[in-house]
């Protein structure tokens, strides 16, 4: 018999869900072949616009096509309120977290959390040990990764608190679905998601060093036009306003992280950084790394600069530590968390261990550092080889992996050519966090695995994205 899955679309009775509803009265009335022409108009219109990102190891088709489906994913407005509200109280808890471990480490102290999860962690950074970012903010820019598996039941099963990206597909998503089909955005009250760059930017100006004067300089370091993610650095920084800037244009004169400009070198005063700790300062960290900026460290530490998100955010990240997030929440808010985690079991743990390895087929394991699908097994598809190749190398490094059971994903329709189709999908809001406040964009990127059957979204691995409405209460 097989598995039943949450249709985000229909009920089980085959009529439309309430927050669907209009859009179905709408997609009644369309004809088949309008809707596929209107479809390669839109992939059409992502080619001319380069919207494209790298995929790594492959020699063929270095820069591809994120595959866009133009059936949008639909939230009820009392849907995104109770969602919000959870996401709001994980990166709160986060925050609190990150401080903690950098100064005090009560949370060690008090047993909740075993002190080599944090001393061991490669993300943990002794330089940022007694340092407060200004503002206390340490990671600005959150994605959370969440999915659905039936009508109030969401988990998030990833947390993304240093690189988050994937947001300028979300506003391309909503640019072309606007353009597209503008006549259900008048049918259809749909959440903004355009003024994002200009929350970004005055999130991140809020955030400005005691050594800023004036209006904040607000300013993207990107690893270059080689980096996978190259065009949403672009793209973010011309929705902005603000400077590109790789490592080479940077430099510290007085005291400062400067940038260099026609007029000469101008300071720099919030720097949102889209590369990794490793490359950040060659003095600090990679010796051979030439992407970053020799004494940014030593800046960032004297209050010369606010470095989003800030160096050492990354253990956030680690899916070990994302095991003990509900204590997290329940340690620094003091209470219930409102969003769930999916059950995890860490590898390092040798009951968790025995227990994964007699249940590989049933599972997902992923790397504790890995991100984009890499490296992971989804156990119910994979070979009778690569489970025991799997196998070899849990039992070989079983800290490097996390296992959790295999998710009945809610499904949102795709347009094929015979039709619509169900597909598995996940979401990712983007979260602002400044002193005053935490923003969160209504929405977010949704992605779909194209594949029938397949659970992985991610583009890299065959997935692509829809357009995600929130739509007004």
């Amino acid at each position: 018999m097989d598995k039943i899955f949450f249709d985000e679309m229909v009920d089980e009775g085959g009529q439309p869900r309430p927050s669907f509803s209009g859009y179905c009265d709408w997609l009644a009335e369309q004809e088949p072949a309008k809707l596929l022409k209107k479809a390669y108009e839109a992939e059409d219109l992502f080619r001319k616009t380069g919207i494209t990102f790298a995929v790594y190891g492959q020699e063929e088709a270095e820069e591809r096509l994120i595959p866009f489906d133009i059936v949008p994913r639909i939230i009820a407005g009392a849907e995104w309120a109770k969602l919000s509200r959870g996401i709001e109280q994980r990166v709160r808890a986060m925050n609190a977290f990150l401080h903690d471990i950098y100064h005090r480490q009560e949370i060690v102290r008090a047993g909740r959390l075993p002190e080599h999860m944090v001393s061991a962690n490669s993300a943990f950074l002794d330089r940022m040990i007694g340092f407060t970012p200004p503002g206390g903010v340490y990671s600005h820019i959150v994605g959370v990764d969440l999915v659905r598996t039936g009508p109030n039941e969401f988990y998030a099963l990833e947390d993304n608190a240093r690189t988050p990206s994937g947001v300028s597909y979300m506003l391309e998503n909503r640019e072309t679905m606007m353009r597209m089909f503008p006549e259900l955005f008048t049918q259809m009250k749909v959440r903004e998601v355009s003024d994002y760059p200009k929350r970004l930017r005055r999130s991140l100006s809020a955030c400005a060093p005691p050594a800023c004067k004036g209006d904040p300089v607000v300013a993207v370091l990107t690893p270059g036009i080689y980096n996978s993610a190259y065009f949403e650095h672009a793209f973010l920084a011309d929705q902005m306003g603000a400077e590109l800037v790789e490592g080479h244009d940077l430099r510290i004169v007085d005291g400062r992280v400067a940038m260099r400009t026609t007029q000469g070198y101008q300071p720099i005063d919030v720097l949102y950084r889209r590369l990794d700790d490793d490359y950040l300062d060659p003095l600090s960290f990679l010796p051979d790394s030439a992407l970053g900026v020799p004494g940014i460290m030593d800046i960032y530490l004297a209050g010369g600069i606010t470095i989003a998100n800030a160096p050492g955010t990354g253990i956030v990240d680690d899916k070990a530590i994302y095991s003990y997030v509900p204590d997290i929440v329940r340690f620094y808010t003091g209470e219930e968390p409102l969003l769930q985690n999916v059950p995890t079991w860490r590898c390092s743990e040798p009951d968790s261990l025995k227990y994964v390895l007699e249940h590989l087929a049933e599972l997902v394991v992923k790397e504790v550092h890995g991100s984009g699908g890499y490296g992971m097994l989804v156990g119910p598809v994979a070979s009778k080889r690569e489970l025991t190749d799997f196998a070899a190398k849990l039992k070989r490094s079983p800290a490097k992996y996390i296992a959790q059971p295999t998710l009945a994903l809610s499904t949102v329709p795709i347009l094929t050519k015979k039709g619509l189709a169900p597909r598995h999908v996940d979401l990712r809001p983007f979260v602002l966090v400044s002193p005053e406040r935490i923003d969160i964009t209504p929405g977010g990127l949704t992605r779909v695995a194209l594949k029938k059957g397949s659970l992985v979204v991610n583009s890299s691995q065959g997935g692509g994205t829809k357009d995600s409405w929130v739509l007004e209460d």
